[in-house]
């Protein structure tokens, strides 16, 4: 497994639930790329919701979560700036930076919303652009996921949380960074 179909399966992790057989799939990529880089995968909770759970309780709980409760939202610009002009700025860089790699996002999500950023993340590193895939992981990612991580961590259990723990533990091992990155 590649570093490319690690970040996509993480993409689709946390994009809205299709279907429970590539959830599994989806959780064992990214379960054992992580221990083939000796980290400690967080995910074993959330394969065992998927598996134990019908796709409607599954569905249920990603919108309970991620669209009914602001404070973990997916959308990193929230997390880093609020409400404030900053937050607009940061949106126009991603877009701008997609435009410059050539990436064209499926779909109509806001630039920051998590599962697109990881889908862009994968999308360098299956062309070969490591340098650049490093820098926008330290600076425009993982200061995201890094509040993100810290608001389900006030918010209590999800069955969610395991999955973003697992897109912070990736990105930190791929930008290699041992602080924290300053937000885009």
């Amino acid at each position: 497994m590649s570093l490319a179909e690690c970040y996509a399966s993480a993409a689709r992790m946390l994009d809205y639930p299709a279907r429970k057989e590539g959830m599994l799939a989806d959780h064992g990529t990214v379960s054992g790329f992580l221990r083939k880089k000796e980290i400690e995968s967080p995910l074993e909770p959330f394969g065992r919701f998927v598996e134990t759970s019908t796709m409607e309780k599954i569905q249920e709980e990603y919108v309970a979560t991620f669209d009914f409760n602001p404070a973990v939202a997916l959308y990193l610009g929230h997390h880093l700036f609020g409400d404030n002009q900053k937050k607009g700025t940061y949106l126009i860089r991603l877009k701008q930076e997609f435009g410059r790699r050539g990436f064209t996002p499926s779909g109509n999500d806001l630039p920051d919303h998590l599962p697109l950023l990881l889908g862009f993340l994968a999308f360098l590193a299956r062309n070969g652009e490591d340098g650049v895939r490093r820098s926008f992981v330290s600076e425009c990612v993982l200061p995201g996921v890094e509040r993100l991580g810290a608001a389900f961590s006030a918010r209590g259990d999800s069955p969610w949380k395991p999955v973003v723990e697992a897109a912070r533990l990736l990105c930190a091992a791929d930008s290699a960074i041992q602080e924290e990155g300053k937000p885009c």
